[in-house]
This record gives C-alpha cells, sequence and structure tokens, in this order.
C-alpha cells in the first residue's frame, strides 16, 4: 500500500519525579511529518545505566564516544531521558486498570505488555499471537481491551495496523507513547564475541541494522520480541541472542550485553487501546485537564488533493488543530515504480449499516485526528460537513490526548 506517513508526537518532554509530577522544560520539539530525529535530545545528561545481572558491563559496540567494554549504549546515544509513568484513564473498572483484562500480540514481556501496564498498571494482561486475535479476544468478550502498535518514529506507520483496526468494530478509548529502547539479551555467562546469531521480531531487527552489521551476526526473525527471549531460554541457546527490553531480561533472568541497539536514538511507538463500543460515551475522568482528540477515517472515490483541501477546510474554519493526517490511495492501479501488481482498496466495516456491520472497499482513504472531543458541537459540526462531500465516514473513537513519552527503563 501507498502510505504517506505523518506520526504526531509530543510538543514538551517530561522528566522524572519521585512524586509523578509534570514538568515541562523550557524549550520544546517539534516534530514534522514523518520526521526521524537523529541524536539524542540536547542539554539533558544521561542517567545511570542498569548494571547487567551478571555484573558485566553492557557493550558498547560502536565505538563511538566510549570506548569498549565501557558501559554505555551501542550506538554511543548518552543522551536519554526516562520520564515519570502516570495512570491513564480507560473506563470500565477502576481508574488505574484493575479487573480490565487487556490482549496484546506477543509472549510475556513483549513491549505490547509493557503499553498496556503502563497506560492501565492495574490490568491483566492476555498474551496472543497475533494483532487480529488481540482484537478478536475483545469481540468475544475474552478481553476488556486490546492495545495495537500504529506508529513510530523510524517507521512512520509502516506496522500498518491501521488497516485491521478499520476491518473490526472496536473504538479507540486510549492512546500511550512509549520510547522503544533495544537491548542485547543473551543466556547467562555468555559473552557477545561468542554470538553468532541474533532473533527478534522483523521490525525490532530493522530498527538495529547497523549495530548488529558492526556485531558480524545473523539476524534471524521469530514472532515477536518476548517470543525469541522465550525461545532463547527454553531452548538454552549458548550462541544466539535476542533483541527485546530489560524488563524482558529480569523477567527470562537473562543477561543484558548491549543497551540502546537501535539505529536512531529517538524511538518512540504509538499504541492504542481499543475496546467495544459503549452505548454511553465517556472519556476518563481526567479528561477535561488532558484535552480530547478525535480520530476518524474519511473514505472517497476520487479528487485526493480536493478532498484533503476541503477536510482541513472544515477543520481550520472551526479553529480545530489537525495532530494526524495520513493519505492513502489504493485505486487498483499496479505499481510501476516497484513492478507489484494492482493494490487492493481499503476495507473499513461500516458499523452504522442496517442489520449486520458490513465491511465496504474503497480507494482512497484519509486518517484523521485532531483535537477536541467528538460531541463538541465545533467537531460536531466538522464532521457533520465532511460527510456532505465525503463518501463514507467513521468516527475510529474519541478519547484523551496524551502527549507523553513513557521510558521502560
Amino acid at each position: 500500500m501507498a502510505y504517506t506517513s505523518s506520526l504526531h508526537l509530543p510538543k514538551h518532554l517530561l522528566f522524572p519525579s519521585s512524586r509523578r509530577t509534570r514538568h515541562r522544560p523550557s524549550s520544546f520539539i517539534p516534530i514534522s511529518a514523518a520526521a526521524k530525529i537523529n541524536g539524542g535530545v540536547n542539554g539533558h545528561h544521561a542517567p545511570e545505566k542498569p548494571a547487567a545481572p551478571n555484573g558485566k558491563a553492557p557493550q558498547h559496540i560502536n565505538g563511538r564516544g566510549k570506548k569498549k567494554g565501557v558501559n554505555g549504549h551501542v550506538n554511543g546515544h548518552t543522551d536519554r531521558i526516562h520520564l515519570s509513568v502516570s495512570t491513564g484513564g480507560g473506563g470500565g473498572g477502576r481508574q488505574d486498570g484493575s479487573g480490565l483484562r487487556v490482549a496484546f500480540q506477543g509472549a510475556p514481556g513483549a513491549y505490547s505488555e509493557f503499553a498496556a501496564k503502563t497506560a492501565l498498571p492495574g490490568c491483566e494482561t492476555v498474551p496472543c499471537r497475533a494483532f487480529a486475535d488481540a482484537l478478536a479476544a475483545v469481540e468475544r468478550g475474552a478481553a476488556d481491551r486490546a492495545v495495537l502498535p500504529v506508529e513510530s518514529t523510524m517507521e512512520g506507520t509502516a506496522l500498518r495496523n491501521y488497516d485491521l483496526l478499520l476491518r473490526h468494530g472496536l473504538v479507540v478509548v486510549q492512546e500511550i507513547n512509549l520510547f522503544v529502547h533495544y537491548c542485547l539479551l543473551a543466556m547467562p555467562g555468555v559473552r557477545a564475541a561468542e554470538v553468532r546469531r541474533v532473533i527478534s521480531h522483523p521490525m525490532a531487527l530493522a530498527h538495529c541494522g547497523r549495530a548488529l552489521a558492526r556485531l558480524g551476526v545473523d539476524p534471524e526473525p521469530v514472532e515477536d520480541t518476548a517470543g525469541a527471549v522465550e525461545m532463547l531460554r527454553s531452548n538454552r541457546m549458548l550462541d544466539t541472542a535476542a533483541i527485546a527490553s530489560t524488563r524482558a531480561a529480569d523477567l527470562y533472568g537473562l543477561d543484558v550485553l548491549a543497551h540502546g541497539l537501535q539505529d536512531e536514538s529517538w524511538n518512540v511507538t504509538r499504541f492504542l487501546l481499543l475496546s467495544r463500543p459503549s452505548p454511553v460515551a465517556a472519556l476518563p475522568v481526567d479528561a477535561a485537564a488532558a484535552g480530547a482528540k478525535t480520530s476518524m477515517v474519511v473514505a472517497y472515490r476520487g479528487g485526493s488533493m480536493m478532498m484533503v483541501l476541503k477536510v482541513l477546510s472544515a477543520l481550520s474554519s472551526r479553529n480545530i488543530n489537525l495532530t494526524k493526517l495520513e493519505i492513502i490511495n489504493n485505486d487498483g492501479a499496479a505499481a510501476a515504480d516497484t513492478g507489484s501488481g494492482a493494490r487492493p482498496p481499503v476495507m473499513i466495516l461500516d458499523t452504522s449499516a442496517r442489520g449486520a456491520p458490513t465491511l465496504r472497499a474503497f480507494p482512497h482513504v484519509l486518517y484523521v485526528d485532531c483535537e477536541g472531543a467528538a460531541h463538541d458541537p465545533r467537531v460536531r459540526e466538522a464532521i457533520q460537513e465532511i460527510e456532505k462531500f465525503a463518501v463514507f465516514v467513521r468516527v475510529l473513537g474519541c478519547y484523551a490526548a496524551d502527549s507523553t513519552v513513557y521510558d521502560l527503563q
């Protein structure tokens, strides 16, 4: 599919506080569409690095800024911001998520599970083999929420899970931005020089390509990061390492050989929490303080630029800030530049259709995130105006906006 990626990230960074209060620095970093920030955030000292479980200092591979054997990040990025974790809202259960079951893709220790636990600390997590299985678990009542990674600063929306979201009737009830810090994990006592291959999720391997090349190891993709760690531990693989988080290392009792394998120091993934539609639309209790965000999809048959201008006009004329706009053109034409076949149309579940919800095919789709609740008069009027010239509009969710970037460290 032809994606024009756009990722809305926070306009400010928050620093840790033992009281979990939110501090705003004097400056902020604006993030443009599909932006990739190279290097750390200037002016902030790196926190102390955690010691490896076996007492060995994690190896520094790329040799920039530190010598090999000195505790440091693999790619030489010593600037790192560790953020406080606050309780996210969620609706249903208590405010901390107690009593809620959250389905995620992967094995225990996956980044998606950490995103769920960060958003809803008191929740019970339910591992699933595939993202579609996590959504299906919510639909059949086996889980109350599903967590879905949808964007990253390194890959834009290459995760393509928006397509999966559109095919189901779940609604977005919460967002969470997680700093993804990749580490090299191995069996206790194994040294980096003994590693011959590295296993992990294909996306994690792609994000750490330069570091793996410097290590001179063979990458091997598996279903997920935590699954790689589980495989490593259960099979006692002494010539193999896995890419995952430090929390996965603690969970499975592995050594951390190196920190910060990611090629780009600023590596943030946005996750959405999904729920079955509720007859009573309710935002979390802190929505008034945090602000609200509405996500929608606009489908149309042709005239992409005209449609974009009309959508922008409907929002800007009411002083509604746009936080995400992504265009997908799948008109069935073959991709001449790649020699691939015709692109399939985008399938959207029409939940407003009479009778059972129906999947509908569209060649052109806009993903839109804007500030404001869907029931706000300005947002409601904008949606009504868009419905007049679009073939189909579906509100994907209304939820409390959360621009905090949370860190696992």
